[in-house]
């Protein structure tokens, strides 16, 4: 590590990049200093990092030298757009927006499925972490693969407002308000009212008839886990402000009963298995929490390998943030 380190935080007015300032101060990140970097339209709000207030400053003036690894959580065109030039100026690069998923260039890396994938940066200067939902789900399937192999996961994933971002958490917080006061609401983050409603898919459809973001769960999770392994998603948008919530349905390749699963998953990191009779939910129980929680582990009497689960995670905390410094406590410790 060089004797003075400085860390860029590109999207740090965000909610997720104010949780991975929190982070890294929580976790004792070993860094000498915190750049805030975000767009013009967020310059020179304030943030709080390492104890002190620091204003936000324009990504487009900065210099990428000033910092030697940089953790991007903001928008996927943000990173298409400033990741490549932060790499080529010597930055190492986190990127946990999604932009780089399909970029056999760019190691994927989840840190509870293959974090042995950091040291394959070089090629790029830069690295992509798996989306929350991604690494939520693989934290769970990796010690099964890793025993027996999983050969299909079909899972409904309920995804709360706040994966929409800031506007998300609005609008539902406005349509609640206005129907709880008999007024009309009129949608603009999502396509209709999601008060009191839910959603039967999460942004963008694409010409497979999947949505974008149930296909970068696809690509992810092949990618980590070996194109072989067949992932059937459909994830739907809830009126829950945080925390995200799977109802997981596997295929191993060979049988394990619901005990020896549990006895797996309770040795698993980043994976707290729930008491029996206990099923958590997302803003109860997984709220501000590290670990994907699982509950519900039984055999699937349709399959004779089959195996369900319930999963919910803090879709910010776990899901947004805590990967990204996860990666960059190993990448400082032993890659720089």
């Amino acid at each position: 590590m060089t004797a003075q380190l400085g860390v860029a935080v590109f999207g740090a007015g965000t909610a997720a990049g104010q949780l991975v300032l929190e982070l890294i101060e929580e976790r004792g990140l070993p860094v000498d200093t915190i750049i805030p970097l975000g767009s013009s339209d967020e310059v020179g709000e304030t943030v709080r990092a390492l104890g002190r207030n620091l204003d936000i400053r324009d990504v487009a003036d900065f210099d990428w030298s000033e910092a030697r690894l940089a953790l991007f959580v903001g928008t996927a065109s943000d990173s298409l757009r400033w990741a490549d030039v932060a790499a080529e100026q010597g930055c190492l690069v986190l990127d946990a927006s999604g932009a780089f998923v399909t970029d056999d260039e760019v190691p994927l890396v989840c840190m509870e499925a293959n974090p042995e994938a950091l040291g394959d940066y070089r090629q790029r200067n830069l690295i992509a972490l798996a989306s929350g939902v991604t690494s939520q789900l693989l934290a769970v399937l990796k010690p099964l693969h890793a025993e027996v192999g999983v050969a299909r996961v079909n899972l409904s994933g309920y995804l709360s407002v706040s994966g929409a971002g800031k506007a998300g958490v609005d609008e539902l917080a406005s349509q609640t308000a206005a129907l709880l006061n008999a007024r009309p609401v009129e949608p603009s983050c999502f396509p209709v009212q999601i008060a009191f409603n839910l959603l039967g898919q999460c942004g963008e459809l694409l010409d497979n008839g999947y949505s974008r973001e149930e296909w970068q769960l696809v690509l992810e999770s092949q990618r980590v886990l070996g194109q072989e392994v067949a992932i059937n998603p459909t994830l739907a948008r809830v009126p829950v402000f945080y925390g995200d919530a799977l109802a997981v349905h596997l295929e191993l390749h060979q049988p394990l009963d619901a005990e020896q699963v549990k006895e797996l998953l309770r040795s698993a990191p980043g994976v707290a298995l729930s008491d029996e009779g206990e099923v958590p939910s997302p803003v109860v129980d997984a709220n501000g929490r590290d670990e994907v929680l699982v509950a519900r582990v039984r055999q699937d009497f349709s399959h004779p390998q089959g195996v369900d689960l319930w999963l919910v995670a803090d879709n910010l905390r776990r899901g947004a943030a805590l990967g990204v410094v996860q990666a960059a406590e190993s990448v400082l410790r032993d890659y720089l």
